[in-house]
């Protein structure tokens, strides 16, 4: 009982996926989107991680 127990305690609710990016741009300023489409035109996989939607930046 106890060991069930302790499986459901540790079982995730997320899936995880792993993604694999050669840049990762932090920020999706005028600055940081930029420079993710940069990299993007010159075939790196990219990802642009920002708090915000990208739409709501202050640039």
């Amino acid at each position: 009982m106890a060991k069930d127990a302790k499986n459901a305690n540790t079982a995730s609710a997320y899936t995880y996926v792993d993604h694999k990016f050669d840049v990762v741009v932090v920020g999706a300023g005028g600055a940081g989107l930029r420079a993710t489409l940069g990299m993007a035109e010159q075939g790196l996989r990219t990802a642009c991680i920002t708090k915000v939607f990208p739409t709501r930046s202050h640039t």
